[in-house]
């Protein structure tokens, strides 16, 4: 922690706009922002600095409680414990339909991956009928951990219908499967259906994600499609929700059908 960073408090017994929690978790946005915290040092202790502010320590939690919930901070228990500045989220954005490889790019992140493992295998019941194909048809099943400036960030299994990409796990495998799927068979995906849903990391996942088993994890589920319509890809990623935020760009398909209700 750099102690100068604390030298300076705001004053909040003078008038504001904004509650005083709000107030507070401006300033230490603002701390963050202009460099005087950096990832890894400590806040002082809440008693402490409550005290230094002149708020009780529901304020000062409401403002800490917000910055965590933003990622901006970690709170530790134990003997080591306290409230420490964060390592920032990577934001990943899913608008359209961009692999992994192209999101990191897009965050001015290096992408990498490790091969957990590759083989072809009867499709599983969900796998069949996500991709339209028979319940004895095979599939390339492909499992691999994301890298995010060489550390872990996701942890993707992929399934793809083995008759439309014959030999695939013959190729290299650690780099973007899209532009793979495109170049060497021209099955690039164009459109996908995804859904994000939020779930715990077992033990095998937080092994290989370095996190500790039961950890937050965002669930993508995808299946996409060429620009034919015909199914290509069945997807769970699983992203760490301790280092990515996930967003992406909407709009309003068809602005015509929007009333304004009494107009």
């Amino acid at each position: 922690m750099q102690d100068d960073a604390f030298a300076d408090m705001p004053d909040l017994s003078a008038p504001g706009d904004d509650p005083a929690h709000a107030r507070i978790e401006k300033w230490l946005v603002g701390l963050v922002a202009g460099g005087d915290l950096v990832e890894g040092d400590k806040l002082p202790p809440e008693g402490e600095l409550s005290a230094a502010l002149g708020v009780s320590r529901m304020t000062l939690r409401q403002a800490l409680g917000s910055l965590e919930s933003r990622g901006m901070v970690a709170r530790r228990r134990g003997r080591s414990g306290g409230t420490f500045v964060a390592t920032p989220r990577i934001d990943v954005d899913l608008t359209g339909l961009a692999g992994f490889t192209e999101q990191m790019r897009r965050a001015n992140v290096r992408a990498g991956a490790q091969v957990v493992s590759a083989t072809t295998c009867t499709a599983p019941r969900a796998v069949a009928a996500a991709l339209d194909i028979a319940r004895t048809a095979k599939v390339h099943e492909i499992v691999r951990v994301r890298l995010a400036d060489n550390e872990p960030l996701a942890l993707e299994r992929t399934y793809l219908p083995a008759a439309q990409f014959e030999d695939l796990l013959d190729h290299g495998l650690t780099g973007s499967i899209y532009a793979l799927m495109a170049s060497a068979y021209g099955q690039a995906p164009h459109s996908a259906f995804e859904w994000l849903e939020p779930v715990v990391a077992s033990a095998e996942e937080g092994r290989l994600l370095s996190v500790e088993p039961g950890s937050a994890l965002m669930l993508v589920t995808r299946t996409a499609r060429t620009q034919a319509g015909l199914p290509v890809e069945y997807a769970f990623d699983r992203y760490r929700a301790d280092r990515a935020r996930i967003g992406l760009q909407t709009g309003i398909e068809n602005a015509a059908r929007i009333t304004v209700a009494g107009a």
